[in-house]
């Protein structure tokens, strides 16, 4: 890039740099800055949208996304984006999910590798099976699945209202899939009976009480928030426990001067930019599907537009009925 135009986009992108200086230093932003300023510019030339999961790093989250937020939260500013292109910077199943809630404009992942432990622990065929298994029981999918596999099920959840979408259908017993740690903490709190699939969070599942008794030992007086994906004997070690929406709720409404996330490691700093005041105790459990996303392919995928993410009709249908029921639940 000639100088003058690198001080050009330097002068651009300076204001956003504010936003992360905590976290990316002075000397490296040049190597961020003229993707970010690209991504700007192709945002308004293809009428686009990036939606940025919590998980994100900071140059992604703060400095090219418009709409931010846990997986429901993706889901509803989905629906109700006007944009031509929606480009999901997350992982697969919540581009199909940006997909099924908006069929006739073009959704985007720019890896298509960015999976999810979830959502390739269970299949179609393994809730066929179920039902089979259990006649009669309703199912209840986690998001983090698959279209196909919503489209075997009565109603989808998420961590933040998967209580409430139990409690909604009015029933004894429930299978609740894949997330055998999410099912459990669920049924903690509920008298409806959890039927679980032994389905696992590969950040999660990593955390142990251990861990909580060991950061509790290292910093006096932290407040310990957990992701319900975690063991139920680690919830039971924490504080709070509840979506990424809801530890960001905690923090802004307890402000504690010492808090963790037991949660992928990312969302602390992003969290940490809202709230300079406060002390982040980091334990780093990395999403290696999330950080499957980089400034340099959501360039690509602008660029180019790919990957587009298409569902078959079959399967879409049935699947966009579990999400939508779900998204009727307040």
């Amino acid at each position: 890039m000639p100088l003058a135009s690198a001080s050009s986009v330097l002068e651009r992108t300076a204001p956003l740099y504010n936003r992360v200086s905590r976290f990316i230093p002075a000397f490296e932003w040049p190597a961020y800055a003229d993707d970010i300023d690209a991504i700007l510019r192709l945002k308004k030339e293809r009428n686009a949208v990036i939606l940025a999961h919590n998980y994100q790093t900071p140059e992604i989250f703060h400095c090219v996304s418009d709409l931010v937020g846990d997986s429901l939260a993706l889901a509803r500013m989905a629906q109700d984006s006007d944009a031509d292109v929606i480009v999901l910077a997350g992982v697969h199943f919540m581009a199909e999910t940006a997909k099924l809630l908006n069929p006739t404009r073009m959704v985007l992942i720019s890896d298509t590798n960015a999976g999810c432990s979830l959502a390739e622990s269970i299949t179609a065929a393994d809730v066929r099976a179920l039902r089979l298994k259990h006649p009669g029981v309703p199912v209840v999918t986690y998001v983090n699945t698959s279209a196909a596999v919503k489209a075997e099920s009565d109603m989808c959840c998420t961590s933040g209202n998967a209580l409430a979408v139990v409690e909604s259908l009015g029933v004894p017993k429930v299978i609740m899939i894949p997330d055998e740690y999410l099912a459990q903490n669920i049924a903690k709190q509920t008298d409806v009976e959890i039927i679980t699939w032994a389905g696992h969070c590969e950040v999660h599942e990593r955390f142990t009480p251990n861990d909580v008794r060991d950061m509790r030992d290292a910093y006096p007086g932290v407040v310990v928030l957990a992701h319900p994906e975690c063991p139920p004997n680690v919830v039971a070690e924490s504080d709070f426990a509840g979506s990424t929406a809801a530890m960001i709720k905690y923090v802004a409404d307890n402000r504690p001067q010492k808090v963790v996330l037991l949660t992928e490691c990312s969302m602390s700093d992003n969290v940490a930019v809202q709230y300079p005041e406060l002390d982040f105790v980091r334990p780093c459990n990395l999403c290696p599907h999330m950080k499957r996303i980089t400034l340099g392919n959501l360039r690509h995928s602008l660029e180019t537009l790919t990957h587009e993410v298409l569902i078959d009709p079959s399967v879409a249908e049935p699947a966009r009925r579990a999400v939508e029921r779900m998204l009727a639940v307040r």
